[in-house]
């Protein structure tokens, strides 16, 4: 099959014969990029058949040894997936993946290609882990084709390419990582995948400006797209699904970097939270769902006068346009300003809190802050708010009432519509609420709901 060599524009697709400088189809600048352009392969036409009469089979999945990473992967390793983990260097990719391949090499043909590092420096790594893996086997190789080629001799059930940007194809002139370069080889390694029936994951690095294995030319290849996040001064190590075929999508797997790898934690609620914490102002207790784990987390908030005519507004490990959002929200409906305040806002332990079931949480965070009173450490809290002042209910209320009562606490401020129709004997007294007005006067510890709203602090008016 005869191929020729085009350049495509990553904005739009659009492929030229020629490099220039500018997309001649939408107009951006410097998007055009070498690939090669194949005639369509001709195949005999297929008949469509009824969807009732497609026969499909439980699969059965592969444990990788590690509970936290089954949960992410929906269950475990479904064979013929292909898995792509991305995340900053030395966060711990190459390290879990050991790990787990170490683990399934017992019972599975695995192989184990290494593009950046030699045989022996993946020798010596796994040795430093305490790894007993004598049926892994191990490849340096960069060249797709080779690696292809010991793949269909060594019939691997399991394969870990790391990394797909250090792999390449002879039939490009361009350098490895290219976008060209990684599309193609990666699409030689999943076709492969698909095939045989092997297990694929590929190690993707993220670029500096945060996209992974370059401007998303991966994630729609493959099945599973897995994020490792944490910082790096942390022990802890967070794995996020963004896309899963086979599992729920924005599942949360949590570890602990040690001497000997990465350490599963099997109930990171109470890791997150500070068992021996003072009851400070502007901390408040979320429930949020991570997939299909209810999590509990510390939401901080520090406001304070501002010494410049713009004050600061940061949020970690939440949405900083949400943000500005709330404390409008605060001010029209809740009637605290914070006009000449700085605003700083933090979810405790690293985790990112992507749903809108923390807007309640914040708000009263900032509350407390604002007037100077905590709200207690025994309550916690979940909600979205809307920009009506209303308290709207969230997905599995619960599911997340029943963790916060396993873990030992005392009162729950939630949506009415999430509040339970009947008594459940679960320790957790439930106050539901309607509007942002009577959260703040229930959490910040007026002598009844009905009684005003506490004044005073740095944000009084």
């Amino acid at each position: 099959m005869k191929t020729r060599r085009v350049y495509v524009c990553r904005e739009c697709g659009a492929q030229n014969a020629q490099w220039a400088g500018r997309c001649d189809a939408c107009g951006a600048w410097n998007t055009l990029v070498e690939g090669v352009s194949r005639p369509a392969a001709t195949s005999p036409p297929r008949t469509p058949v009824a969807l009732a009469d497609v026969a499909c089979e439980a699969v059965a999945r592969w444990s990788c040894g590690l509970a936290e990473l089954d949960r992410v992967l929906g269950g475990g390793v479904v064979p013929g997936s292909v898995v792509l983990l991305g995340g900053d260097p030395g966060i711990g990719k190459s390290t879990v993946l050991m790990q787990a391949l170490a683990h399934m090499s017992r019972d599975l043909p695995a192989l184990y290609v290494t593009g950046e590092e030699s045989s022996a420096q993946v020798a010596l790594r796994a040795r430093r882990l305490g790894l007993d893996a004598p049926n892994l086997k191990l490849l340096a190789e960069t060249d797709v084709e080779a690696i292809l080629a010991a793949s269909r001799t060594e019939r691997p059930r399991v394969l870990v390419i790391d990394s797909i940007q250090t792999v390449y194809t002879p039939a490009l002139g361009s350098a490895p990582g290219s976008v060209t370069q990684v599309r193609e080889a990666a699409a030689a390694l999943v076709r492969f995948a698909k095939e045989s029936d092997t297990a694929l994951f590929l190690v993707g690095h993220v670029t500096k400006e945060g996209q992974l294995a370059g401007p998303r030319v991966l994630e729609h290849m493959v099945d599973a797209v897995l994020y490792f996040e944490g910082d790096s001064g942390s022990r802890y190590r967070l794995i996020r699904a963004i896309k899963n075929r086979f599992g729920a999508v924005n599942e949360l797997g949590v570890f602990v970097m040690t001497e000997t790898g990465l350490r599963e934690v099997s109930n990171p609620s109470a890791l997150f939270l500070r068992q021996d914490a003072e009851n400070a102002p502007g901390s408040v207790i979320l429930v949020t769902q991570e997939g299909t784990r209810p999590l509990l987390v510390e939401v901080q908030a520090l406001i304070d006068e501002s010494a410049s005519a713009n004050p600061r507004r940061l949020a970690l490990g939440l949405d900083n346009q949400r943000l500005g959002m709330l404390l409008a929200l605060l001010h029209r409906h809740g009637g605290r300003a914070t006009f000449r305040q700085d605003v700083f806002v933090n979810v405790v332990g690293g985790v990112r809190v992507t749903e809108t079931a923390a807007d309640l949480a914040v708000l009263l965070a900032c509350a407390s802050s604002l007037v100077d009173r905590a709200v207690g450490r025994d309550l916690v809290v979940f909600g979205e708010v809307g920009l009506a002042g209303e308290i709207r209910p969230v997905p599995r209320g619960q599911e997340r009432l029943r963790e916060a009562a396993k873990l030992g606490f005392r009162r729950a401020l939630i949506p009415q519509a999430n509040a339970p129709k009947r008594a459940h004997d679960w320790g957790i007294e439930v106050h539901g609420v309607k509007h942002l007005l009577e959260a703040l006067r229930y959490a910040l510890g007026a002598e009844r709901p009905e009684g005003p709203i506490p004044t005073g602090g740095p944000g009084g008016e």
